[in-house]
C-alpha cells in the first residue's frame, strides 16, 4: 500500500469480546488500532478528525470482520489517489437493510481522508448545512447503479450522524461501494470497486449476547438473539483468512461481563439523554 503514512484503524464498541474478535483480523497489519467507547453515534467522527498523528482513518464496526486485506489496502490507495474524502456502504439501495437515504454512507465501514476533510470542516457549517438546498443537485450526481434496492433521499435525520455525511457529500467527493446480501439474509458484503468482498458485517451486534426475552420486550421487530447467526459469520471469516478464531477463557468471560456493566452504566444515560429528540421527531412525523 501506497499511504501507509499516519493511518489508523477506528473502532466503535461497545462488546469486548466482539472488538476482540474483528481486531484480530487486521491487528498485525502494521496499522495501529484504536478503540473508541462510550461515543455517542456522530462524535466519535469528531474524536478521529482531531487526532492530528492520523490523516487518514479506517473506520470498521466491531461487528464487521475483514476478509481482504489487499482489498482494504488498494481502496485506501484508491480512495486518496482519486481525491475522495470518504468512502462507504450506501444506507439505501444497495443491500444495507435499510432503505435510507443513499447519500449517506452507512459507519459500520468507512475509509475517511482526514487531511482532505480537515481543509474544511466546521462543526458550525455542519449544523447550519441545509440538504434541500442542495438535494436536487447532489440527487442528479448520485451514481445510478448503486441504487438497486429500497431507497429514500428524503430521509435527513434517520440517525445522529446523517448531518455529518450530507454535509461531507456536498463538500467533497463520496465513493459509494457495491455490496451483496450474505447467505443468511442479514448480513452485508462489503465490495471493493472491482467486487472483490472486503469485509462481512453481521448488523445487530446489541443483540449479540442479549438473553432473547430482554430482545423481545424492548424491540418490536421480535429479532431475537442474533450470536448462533454471528458466530456463523465471524466463522466464515476466520476461515476465509486462514486464522484461527481466538478461544476465551474463564478470565476472559469476567473481563467482558465487567466491560459491559461499565458499558452500560455510561450508555444508558445517553440514550436518556436522546429521548426529547426522538420523541419530537416522532411527533414531526405524524404532523406531517
Amino acid at each position: 500500500m501506497k499511504q501507509m503514512e499516519k493511518i489508523k484503524i477506528f473502532t466503535r464498541s461497545f462488546d469486548l469480546k466482539l472488538y476482540l474478535l474483528s481486531r484480530r483480523l487486521y491487528e498485525d497489519l502494521g496499522v495501529p488500532t484504536v478503540r473508541l467507547t462510550d461515543q455517542s453515534a456522530d462524535g466519535y467522527f469528531y474524536t478521529m478528525l482531531k487526532d492530528t498523528d492520523c490523516d487518514i482513518a479506517i473506520n470498521i464496526d466491531e461487528d464487521a470482520f475483514l476478509v481482504d486485506p489487499d482489498a482494504l489496502f488498494r481502496l485506501v490507495d484508491y480512495v486518496v489517489s482519486n481525491g475522495y474524502a470518504n468512502a462507504g456502504c450506501p444506507d439505501g439501495g444497495g443491500f444495507c437493510p435499510r432503505g435510507a437515504n443513499p447519500i449517506v454512507t452507512n459507519p459500520f465501514f468507512n475509509i475517511f481522508n482526514l487531511k482532505l476533510i480537515r481543509t474544511k470542516f466546521d462543526r458550525k457549517a455542519i449544523r447550519d448545512f441545509r440538504y434541500a438546498d442542495h438535494k436536487d443537485r447532489m440527487i442528479a450526481a448520485y451514481p445510478k447503479e448503486r441504487l438497486e434496492n429500497k431507497y429514500d433521499f428524503e430521509k435527513t435525520d434517520q440517525e445522529p450522524y446523517y448531518p455529518f455525511f450530507l454535509w461531507l457529500a456536498n463538500n467533497f467527493k463520496t465513493l459509494y461501494l457495491p455490496s451483496a446480501r450474505h447467505e443468511d439474509g442479514i448480513t452485508t458484503i462489503l465490495l471493493d470497486p472491482e467486487g472483490k468482498p472486503i469485509c462481512l458485517h453481521t448488523w445487530f451486534a446489541r443483540f449479540y449476547t442479549t438473553p432473547t426475552w430482554i430482545v423481545k420486550l424492548f424491540d418490536s421487530r421480535k429479532r431475537g438473539m442474533q450470536k448462533l447467526r454471528i458466530d456463523a459469520v465471524i466463522d466464515q471469516a476466520y476461515a476465509s483468512r486462514g486464522i484461527e478464531r481466538p478461544e476465551f477463557g474463564f478470565g476472559d468471560r469476567l473481563s467482558f461481563l465487567g466491560n459491559k456493566i461499565v458499558r452500560w452504566i455510561i450508555k444508558v444515560p445517553q440514550r436518556v439523554s436522546r429521548w426529547p429528540y426522538k420523541i419530537r421527531k416522532k411527533l414531526q412525523r405524524r404532523a406531517s
